[in-house]
């Protein structure tokens, strides 16, 4: 079976028009028709039925018409996709990249971008940078190949490279009543204003499920998407924060009581996610072997330094 009959067959059916699926196709109207009438006599059968419809006609589905539609879309799509793959192998040296970075993740990932960029010189990397659950939408629409999103995901429609484990802890000004204490329980912050992260994060949605485990809902004095301002709240007395234990690491401890969070520590697994059903370009692989190198198992002691190395160039 031809290929190029197949696709003018398809064509035709899509537009529901000859003359539409020839200007789709660039090609003449003739030609379309010798595509769909070659296409029935290999097959020896008829595949579309002309309606008369009012002033014009409709294009009608044989039973073997509706078979090579269906089934033709997914040849012509792996076709695409072979051929895809093939110039993939020639351009992996060049091209573009398009990956997802949340805000609080963005200093985790720079000594990968770094290496990315000194192996790859020429592949442009477009960061798409928001919030883990929009990034997860952006991979399921094909919008990015790579994103680093927030564990858990749902496995089913998203594969994952873990790259990074920690715990959230509770910062608050100098002077709070947690002052002195080792660790807090979630539920003795009930009363206390939080700094949360930005709508649709997210960690914002992990915070309060956890709160609402320990037995109440919190109340939201303000929101920001970056932990620096985050501190910046908490240091001028709007509220008390939850931060992961990199960005603590960060802070000034004559200005702020950093302690660990209990009944229930509340986890912060960072991953790097891809659509399991798509094809995955050289350039994702190799991005991914560079995280897996740098952030990998036993690599959370590089990308608490890659974070605390950021803090001091700042």
């Amino acid at each position: 079976m031809e290929l190029r009959a197949l696709r003018g067959f398809v064509e035709v059916v899509r537009q529901q028009s000859f003359t539409a699926a020839a200007e789709a196709l660039f090609v003449t109207q003739p030609t379309v028709s010798k595509m769909v009438k070659a296409l029935e006599d290999e097959l020896g059968t008829p595949l579309m039925l002309r309606e008369e419809r009012g002033m014009g006609r409709r294009l009608q589905l044989t039973d073997a018409g509706r078979v090579v539609f269906e089934r033709g879309q997914d040849v012509l799509a792996a076709h695409a996709r072979l051929q895809q793959e093939l110039a993939d192998l020639e351009t992996v040296s060049r091209g573009e990249l398009s990956i997802g970075i949340p805000p609080l993740g963005g200093d985790l990932f720079i000594p990968v971008i770094g290496a990315f960029h000194q192996h790859y010189p020429d592949i442009e990397m477009k960061l798409f940078e928001t919030g883990s659950r929009a990034i997860e939408q952006a991979l399921l629409a094909g919008e990015i190949e790579l994103g680093a999103v927030l564990l858990p995901i749902d496995p089913t429609v998203l594969d994952v490279l873990p790259v990074c484990h920690y715990q959230l802890r509770l910062i608050a000004p100098r002077e709070s009543r947690w002052e002195g204490r080792a660790s807090v329980g979630l539920g003795e912050l009930r009363d206390e204003p939080f700094v949360f992260y930005g709508e649709g994060f997210a960690l914002s949605e992990l915070v309060i499920a956890a709160c609402q485990r320990a037995g109440f809902t919190p109340k939201i004095a303000g929101r920001s998407s970056q932990w620096d301002f985050i501190a910046s709240m908490v240091d001028n007395g709007v509220g008390i924060a939850l931060l992961p234990e990199p960005f603590c690491a960060r802070l000034d401890p004559k200005r702020f009581v950093i302690t660990d969070v209990r009944d229930p520590e509340i986890p912060w697994d960072l991953a790097m996610a891809w659509r399991r059903d798509s094809y995955l370009s050289h350039a994702a692989r190799r991005w991914l072997a560079l995280a897996r190198d740098i952030l990998g198992p036993g690599g959370d002691g590089e990308a608490k330094a890659a974070i605390a190395g950021g803090a001091r160039r700042k």
